[in-house]
């Protein structure tokens, strides 16, 4: 119902801007409805590159474009063992997931991996014994791929009772979230690209030092309201929303309208950095509104003194908060 209820937004509900929903697919499916009446939309929650590679005047990105999400694993792979030579990719049959496998795929050939399996499964897959089977079979040093948080999970899980032996594995969105951890030792070892962490260190000093504009709020700002207002942790994916907001906020301070073209004017001018990282877009007709400011960061479950499970940021090195530990198995 996606284009229908956007349709509505913009037709019935005289809805000046627009925020995508969540996901690449529905996202797309919105971006068509915001072109076509004129509407800025800022799409959070969805980050496959395609949609910005139709021509859209008007739809900007707040998310590390898929094609970058598991290029960092590759180069942390390679840092952390220059020896390794095989690698597995098992994903989710989305949009999402198979935009991201796809071009780590292509990185991992180009920085001189084999891999040895490429395999999609169907979203819902609750029994992966069949992919795990054909992991062992290839014997690949590390594994990259997953999905979204429900089979990433199950994934993870099924991949420790079984004892697959692996080095590495990285996987996306679910590793990420607070509620990884109860996985208890399914989640040691497991890194996952995140578009965000409260570990950040984006600061107006930072800025300062990089020569963009800080603003908004500090991460300390951010993260001490998030648990105030909703007595729990915080994670990359309520941080894109209100960074979308801030994109928007920002614009409209500098358009000092809501009108779309002084708005586009505003958000292809936008370099800044916030809380969320640093934020600017690709203005090419090739690529319009693709997000280029903002990087992942890649976190590990660890265990902190009591042998309680915690998050560390391990890639890059200069936004490191541990060591990643490295073979995991």
């Amino acid at each position: 119902r996606v284009q229908e209820l956007y349709t509505r937004l913009a037709t019935e509900d005289n809805a000046d801007i627009m925020i995508s929903p969540y996901s690449s697919g529905l996202a797309d499916a919105a971006a068509v409805i915001a072109e076509q009446y004129g509407k800025i939309m800022i799409t959070t929650g969805a980050a496959s590159d395609s949609t910005y590679m139709l021509g859209y005047a008007g739809v900007y990105q707040t998310y590390t474009p898929a094609s970058r999400y598991l290029v960092g694993s590759v180069d942390q792979l390679l840092s952390l063992d220059p020896t390794l030579t095989k690698v597995a990719l098992v994903h989710e049959n989305d949009k999402f997931s198979t935009d991201v496998v796809t071009a780590a795929k292509d990185y991992a050939e180009a920085q001189g991996l084999e891999v040895v399996l490429f395999e999609g499964y169907d979203t819902g897959t609750a029994d992966f014994g069949p992919f795990i089977n054909k992991i062992v079979a290839a014997a690949p040093d590390a594994l990259l791929g997953g999905g979204h948080f429900a089979d990433g999970e199950i994934f993870a899980r099924q991949l420790f009772e079984k004892g697959v032996s692996l080095k590495y594995i990285s996987l996306l969105v679910a590793p990420p979230e607070p509620d990884f951890a109860q996985l208890g030792e399914a989640a040691f070892g497991i890194i996952g690209p995140s578009q965000w962490e409260p570990q950040a260190e984006y600061s107006p000093e930072a800025a300062a030092a990089a020569g963009v504009e800080w603003f908004g709020p500090t991460v300390t700002e951010f993260v001490d309201g998030y648990v105030a207002a909703f007595n729990e942790e915080t994670s990359y994916h309520p941080a894109g929303g209100y960074a979308a907001g801030l994109i928007l906020q920002k614009a409209m301070i500098d358009a000092g309208t809501t009108d779309p073209e002084p708005l586009k004017a505003a958000l292809d001018a936008m370099d800044i950095l916030t809380f969320y990282g640093r934020i600017t877009f690709n203005t090419t007709a090739e690529a319009h509104g693709l997000q280029i400011g903002h990087s992942m960061v890649y976190i590990q479950w660890q265990k902190d003194a009591a042998g309680a499970l915690e998050k560390q940021v391990v890639w890059p090195p200069e936004g490191a908060t541990a060591d990643a530990i490295y073979p995991i198995r």
